[in-house]
């Protein structure tokens, strides 16, 4: 786990709740997008692109009905909607 992911997690083996799973996905989202501007003909990267920024997505709209604490707290965490 990278140390974002490390900070939100619940307790000390937690690997599958949402916020660990959603600082994942947007680590995973960075590293494909630097990938897509250094090869942009790179259909099956984009489309895994893609995948990952609905899935975070759809956990974040989990999160905001869910948890709204933690919900605000992973967006200022992760810098995500300014």
């Amino acid at each position: 786990m990278n140390k974002k992911a490390q900070e939100l997690a619940i307790h000390d083996k937690d690997t599958g709740s949402s916020e660990i799973q959603i600082a994942l996905l947007t680590d995973k989202i960075e590293t494909l997008s630097k990938h897509i501007k250094q090869f942009k003909k790179d259909k099956h990267s984009s489309v895994g692109l893609l995948r990952a920024v609905n899935r975070r997505k759809k956990l974040l709209e989990y999160l905001k009905k869910t948890k709204m604490d933690s919900y605000k707290n992973i967006l200022s965490k992760l810098n995500l909607r300014k």
